[in-house]
Order: structure tokens, then sequence, then C-alpha cells
């Protein structure tokens, strides 16, 4: 299991958000891009109470670490892409928000599994003026794709949101729409040729299904 908590980067970036966590996988010079599943976080992997900054408040979606251990242990690299306006809105401060992904990644490794890294945006259009990484812009992933060697074309977006879709069709990614959250909502919003699930064990069931990835 490799290392979670190694190369931090909690430098505030207002125009492309910032990095809240890395694990230490390290992109090797001439390395081939690799397949990632980007993640939305609330609604998507946890219960939506909303702007969650405390480990206290957090509640996993059923099933949600088993299906993430599946996806990484079938080779995908697990990124969280979240928008956090909290931060924008001083309800909470940034390191708050790194303690709490800190707990999900030690929460994770009982499951066998690792989220890669965090990247979320600090802005909201009302607060902070506009962006290039609240989704659903694409920065976040793009960011993560460039840093981490990521392929976007081979890559997924799962959330429960429509911007969520928008964000990784903009980044060149296919998406899956989980109903959790704000899904069934969203459903209503979806275009009929867009994957739409129960929940995140049902998209990576899709996902493993569609690209036919085998477990080692």
């Amino acid at each position: 299991m490799p290392a979670v908590f190694l190369d931090r980067d909690g430098t505030l970036n207002m125009e492309t958000g910032y990095l809240h966590e890395r694990a230490d996988r390290r992109r090797l010079p001439g390395a081939p891009q690799a397949p990632a599943v980007f993640l939305d976080r609330d609604g998507t992997l946890n219960m939506e109470t909303g702007y969650l900054h405390e480990r206290a408040d957090w509640r996993w979606l059923p099933g949600a670490p088993q299906a993430l251990a599946r996806l990484y242990d079938r080779g995908y690299r697990l990124v969280v892409v979240s928008n956090q306006s909290g931060l924008a809105r001083g309800l909470y401060g940034k390191e708050a928000v790194d303690a709490l992904h800190r707990w999900v990644n030690e929460d994770l490794t009982g499951f066998g599994a690792v989220i890669e890294a965090f990247y979320c945006c600090p802005h909201h259009p009302e607060f902070s003026g506009e962006c290039s990484c609240r989704k659903p812009k694409p920065g976040l992933l793009l960011r993560a794709a460039d840093e981490l060697g990521l392929d976007c074309r081979e890559s997924w977006m799962i959330g429960d949101k429509i911007s969520d879709i928008q964000a990784g069709a903009a980044a060149g990614c296919r998406s899956v729409l989980v109903r959790t959250g704000y899904g069934r909502q969203a459903e209503a919003e979806a275009p009929d040729a867009l994957p739409v699930v129960d929940d995140l064990s049902a998209a990576a069931e899709y996902i493993i299904r569609t690209d036919g990835a085998e477990a080692p």
C-alpha cells in the first residue's frame, strides 16, 4: 500500500483551486498517462449534509468504500474533485478540510483503497468572483490530469449533479450520474445517452464492465 500523506500542497490559488492531499505516487518522466476515476465528494461518496468539514459529520454512503476499493484494485487512480464554497463563504478554513480528507484516506486504508488526491475549488462567484475551477468548469480535472499524469480520454467522472457531468465532459472524460445526493433531481436534466445508476457501487460495476477491466 503506498504512503498517503506525502508531498502536501496547501497553497491557495485563486484561479485554479488547490490541492488538499496527494498520495506519494509520482509521475516518472516518459511514463504513459494512466486512467483515473474522478469523483465528486458530497452526495457521491458520503451523505449530503451541507458544508461538511468535520469528521464527526462524515457518513459514507452504503458500499462506497468497497466500490472505491474495487476501482483501485483494477488500476484506476482515484481523484476527488470537489466544489467547496464554504471556504469562500468563510464557514470553515482549509485546515479543517485538510484534516477531514486525511481522515477519509486513513479510513479507506482498511478497505484497501487510497484516494490519490483531493482537488478542491475554494471559490463561489458571489463571494470570491469567477474562477476556472468551480464545476461545471473543468479546471480541477485538468489540473489533476496535468500534475498526476492522467489520461482524461480514458478516465471517468462520477457525480450526483449535472455540473459534475458537465465538468467531466469538458475535460474529455466519460461520465456516470449517481442517484444518491442530488442525483434523483439531476436525472430529470440528464442527457438520454448519459449512464444513470443508483449509487457508487453500481457506477464502479458499470465502469469496470464497460472498460473490461480485469483484476490484476
